[in-house]
């Protein structure tokens, strides 16, 4: 690989080719980035309901405990 970029100038290594490489793999790339970002926000609010969830619940058994109702 090093052969082939020998003799080109370095704004080909190091702007065209990235350009390049962003252009064929653009959507590609972005619809991973996309994917990850909807994951982490499907996680965050699934974290967010059972943490919600177990607050509730130790609220409810702690006040529900204190008035021996049961």
């Amino acid at each position: 690989m090093r052969e082939i970029f020998a003799g080109l100038p370095w704004w080909v290594k190091w702007v065209a080719v990235p350009v390049i490489a962003l252009v064929v793999f653009g959507g590609l790339i972005a619809s991973v980035i996309g994917f990850v970002i909807g994951l982490l926000f499907k996680v965050l609010v699934f974290v967010a309901l059972v943490g919600g969830l177990i607050y509730v619940v130790r609220r409810f058994m702690s006040s529900s405990s204190s008035h021996g109702d049961w």
